[in-house]
């Protein structure tokens, strides 16, 4: 492993939310023993007195559990503007990873899954979080159709100058489409961007994170401002202003 991944890891909290406990001891132990700071809790409640301390950069969260289900935590920690979450659900099928993007969720595992698998789905989030960070250095200020994004403090404000919280994985499609305005680009080039290039694609998760990112700018805004371009993908409608 790289040294700069090491530290990286090392750095890194973790917070595991399974009402499993043989599977949230097991998943604890595998991440702390590469080198994660670790907290598990068995549901949603627990999970809001951890979040109360030293937030998390990133959430493992079982779906099916008896008290809260973690699709709604999920909704509610992107209403919030949370950390990044990856879900773990028995139910594997395409509309179950759909369903779990839709709400907000930045990537999605089926039980049982690989440790391992989970290991280096937990580190290409961390990755991306940290470039976008380091991205940060450099001002990045955008305004279109009277919107404006500060990509420095991961701010979105509508014209009338009211935040809009969005989802780590909503802020980086929306910084695709703000860096490359009025383009058509393709559901594998945002996925690519998103995601990296070595994330599998799914032609119907891209669609459903692009109709949740497009429902939150449309609230605001009776102007189209994301377009599908039939058979080809999606576009920024309006000009891009450097601010």
């Amino acid at each position: 492993m790289p040294a700069d991944q090491a530290a990286v890891d090392l750095q890194s909290r973790i917070l595991v939310v399974d009402d499993d406990a043989a599977l949230r001891a097991l998943i604890a132990d595998f991440l702390q023993g590469h080198g994660f700071h670790v907290r598990a809790v068995a549901g949603v409640a627990a999970m809001r007195e951890a979040m109360a301390g030293e937030p998390p950069d990133l959430i493992v969260m079982d779906i099916m559990m008896p008290s809260e289900d973690g699709l709604a935590a999920t909704r509610e920690l992107m209403a919030a503007g949370g950390p990044p979450v990856i879900l773990l659900s028995a139910l594997g099928s395409e509309m179950d990873r759909i369903v779990g993007l839709e709400v907000g969720a930045d990537d999605y595992l089926a039980k049982p899954c690989s440790p391992r698998e989970l290991l280096a789905r937990i580190r290409a989030l961390l990755r991306r979080r940290r470039l976008d960070i380091g991205q940060s250095r450099v001002s990045r200020r955008y305004g279109f159709a009277g919107w404006r994004l500060d990509a420095d403090s991961r701010d979105l404000r509508d014209p009338q100058g009211i935040r809009i919280a969005l989802s780590d994985g909503e802020f980086a499609l929306l910084l695709v489409f703000v860096e490359r305005p009025q383009r058509v680009l393709s559901r594998e080039q945002l996925l690519e961007q998103v995601r990296g290039s070595h994330a599998e694609v799914y032609d119907r998760a891209i669609d459903s994170q692009i109709s949740r990112l497009r429902r939150k700018l449309n609230e605001r805004n009776a102007v189209e401002l994301i377009r599908t371009v039939r058979n080809e993908g999606y576009m920024l409608v309006p000009a891009v202003q450097p601010q």
